[in-house]
């Protein structure tokens, strides 16, 4: 492959974490195989290699069914185009936990969370405080004290 032809990239831009690539290449083998320096960095090519063929394929999928953006089943059809047909089963099933996980790690730090789980008063409280630290935050850091919410119209001078 032509270093060029990734994406109109050069070839050494695109690459993944070396101590993440070293943590799942370890993690995979027996405890007692040893694996060279040389070795790890040619599985972490394959690895880059392989990412650009099934995003390209991907891509022409999504180009074929003339949609703009590559969803999960347009990479599922490219592995069984690329002749990868027996992981897709093991892929979607990857693809479902990941889903399930992100859900529950959005739902247990609040980012998807209903509310039910605050009462009114709670949730008003909170609110609140948001308000202060982003009006602190708009004025260099600096608390200000709440202004009370009268109507003008009914103060007396």
């Amino acid at each position: 492959m032509d270093p060029m032809d990734i994406v109109g990239k050069i070839k050494e831009d695109a690459s993944l974490p070396k101590a993440t690539m070293t943590k799942i290449i370890k993690e995979m083998l027996p405890p007692d195989v040893r694996v060279a320096r040389d070795a790890q960095d040619l599985l972490i090519e394959c690895c880059v290699e392989f990412i650009n063929l099934v995003s390209s394929e991907s891509n022409e999928v999504c180009n074929r069914e003339e949609k703009r953006t590559i969803a999960p089943e347009h990479v599922l059809k490219a592995l069984q185009v690329l002749g990868f047909g027996e992981y897709i089963e093991e892929v979607h099933a990857a693809y479902e936990q990941h889903k399930l996980e992100t859900l529950q790690d959005g739902v247990r730090s609040g980012k998807w969370g209903t509310g039910a789980e605050m009462t009114e008063e709670e949730a008003a409280a909170e609110q609140q405080r948001m308000f202060a630290e982003a009006r602190a935050r708009m004025n260099g850091g600096v608390p200000q004290a709440k202004q009370p919410d009268t109507d003008p119209t009914l103060e007396s001078s």
